[in-house]
């Protein structure tokens, strides 16, 4: 047996594993303003969609009469677009348009495996865990060893760079 704890079946030390590549805090931060950007490209076209007629019988823009079905309806799909644009690229592509552009992507902790739909509807539900008390949970990236946030302990992922090695490690 050698100083690394196992040999070589063909002599000599087990070679080293590539360490892995986390996508810390900055990275991360810089790839969410790309997504917000995108998404709210998005939210813009629905507001100038839906907009005008949020605006009620007796309201003017200033002071608008906001009627509840379109404001529910502009509601609904200001949660239920960023859920669907981020949850559809994690299992799809393995990372959002922002995540992409800085070469970063969204895999299961336990075996750097893609995410499962239920994960990624798990980790996206986590954001709003991490969210709470000061955004702590995405300010945890910061000093955590693997880089997670609350998010990605919850929904057992980690972000890693893409050409990282993403060795058999455990969570």
């Amino acid at each position: 047996m050698s100083a690394f704890g196992s040999t070589n079946p063909y002599g000599g030390p087990m070679p080293a594993t590539p360490a892995l590549a986390y996508g810390g805090f900055w990275i991360r931060a810089g790839a969410y303003l790309i997504d917000a950007v995108l998404l709210s490209i998005v939210n813009g076209v629905l507001y100038t969609a839906f907009g005008s007629s949020m605006i009620g019988p007796g309201g003017t823009p200033e002071q608008p009469d906001l009627q509840t079905g379109p404001l529910l309806t502009v509601t609904l799909l200001s949660v239920l677009i960023p859920a669907i644009y981020v949850i559809g690229f994690w299992v799809s592509r393995g990372a959002t348009p922002g995540k992409m552009a800085f070469g970063l992507r969204v895999v299961r902790s336990e075996d750097g495996g893609p995410l499962s739909l239920g994960q990624a509807i798990g980790r996206f539900f986590g954001y709003f865990v991490s969210s709470f008390v000061f955004a702590l949970g995405f300010l945890w990236v910061a000093f955590d060893a693997r880089k997670q946030g609350w998010h990605d302990k919850l929904a057992s992922t980690v972000v890693v760079k893409r050409g990282a090695a993403v060795p058999q490690f455990r969570a």
